[in-house]
């Protein structure tokens, strides 16, 4: 039985799914937050523990409970409202917004989410201020995330049903999630990174390429313009794993420009400008922007398209690495 009450301060959480014949031996939660990825694996393992899941009928509350493939999910449980979290009048740059959806490009140093050390002054705090029915919605009505200092587009849910279509669209694939990207080295030409992602073994805090462990992981990427030492690049997401670009052209032998995590040490430029020389000493976010976002409205069944301009940080980088070829006769 669902020992878990629904009361005014919560918001019922129904979801249903057939176990993938491909997730064969794979754990009840590993499989969950596969299906339902809008929710933390750690949120998942709580409500299996609190016998919110049923597995073909049956309650099964051991997280570790290995799947056949086929098996017919149903997940029952609520989620506390938001209200412990703020609204706060943030500006917000917003693309596209109607009743059932927002779209905003968020600025680089921007947290999405409340956490430790980052309890005000997030995108969560903008929204539910511009859009106070967000506070019924798990996570605010976000959809997907981006890190802290990645700019570019989201899209967030303003109901119920528009979260949950939405969410069933991006477990399906169906986003376009276009990013620019500079990285470090002369990328060759483009390709595919296909590695499963999960956390660092040696620093928990971290990600890394799992290949036992971690959840399967894509990514594609293409050369837009090359320079001395460096590649403009755009990556396209077929999975969304957290810090996937990052960890995957890390793994590729091209970490990004300004990666405090994952960009290694920070390298000087043989013969750069002093202006480019201090522009790369001082850029201290990954060198990364959603530029392109697409899906399906969830309402209408059009299909939708934003973009989002290259931020002036960036765009000032390529051009002084475009004068700096230049320069050097490359």
């Amino acid at each position: 039985m669902n020992s878990v009450v629904i009361g005014p301060d919560s918001e019922p959480v129904r979801r249903e799914a057939i176990v993938p014949e491909q997730a064969f031996g794979s754990r009840l939660d590993v499989v969950l937050a596969d299906l339902f990825s809008e929710y933390s694996r750690v949120r998942l393992q709580g409500w299996i523990k609190d016998g919110c899941v049923k597995v073909n009928g049956v309650v099964v509350d051991r997280a570790r409970e290995k799947l056949m493939g086929g098996e017919q999910l149903l997940l029952e449980a609520s989620i506390p409202v938001q209200s412990e979290n703020i609204a706060e009048d943030i500006p917000l740059d917003i693309v596209y917004e109607d009743d059932a959806l927002l779209v905003v490009n968020k600025q680089a140093g921007l947290v999405v989410h409340p956490a430790p050390g980052h309890a005000s002054g997030t995108l969560v705090n903008a929204l539910l201020h511009h859009a106070p029915e967000l506070k019924m919605l798990p996570r605010a009505g976000i959809v997907h995330r981006l890190d802290k200092d990645t700019s570019g587009l989201l899209v967030i849910a303003r109901s119920p049903d528009t979260h949950l279509a939405l969410v069933q669209q991006l477990g399906k694939r169906a986003f376009l999630r276009e990013y620019d990207a500079i990285v470090h080295g002369t990328v060759v030409a483009g390709g595919t990174v296909d590695a499963a992602i999960g956390r660092d073994p040696t620093d928990r805090q971290q990600m890394a390429v799992v290949e036992e462990t971690g959840r399967n992981a894509v990514t594609h990427y293409r050369v837009v313009e090359r320079f001395r030492a460096h590649t403009h690049i755009k990556c396209r997401l077929e999975t969304g794993r957290t810090h996937q670009i990052r960890v995957h052209m890390m793994h590729a032998g091209f970490p990004l420009l300004g990666d405090p995590v994952y960009g290694g040490r920070r390298r000087a430029l043989a013969e750069a400008s002093p202006e480019l020389a201090e522009t790369m000493k001082n850029f201290r976010r990954q060198a990364l922007h959603a530029a392109k976002l697409g899906l399906s409205h969830p309402v209408t069944g059009e299909l939708m398209h934003w973009q989002a301009p290259m931020p002036a940080d960036l765009e000032h980088l390529l051009e002084l690495l475009r004068k700096d070829r230049v320069s050097n006769d490359y």
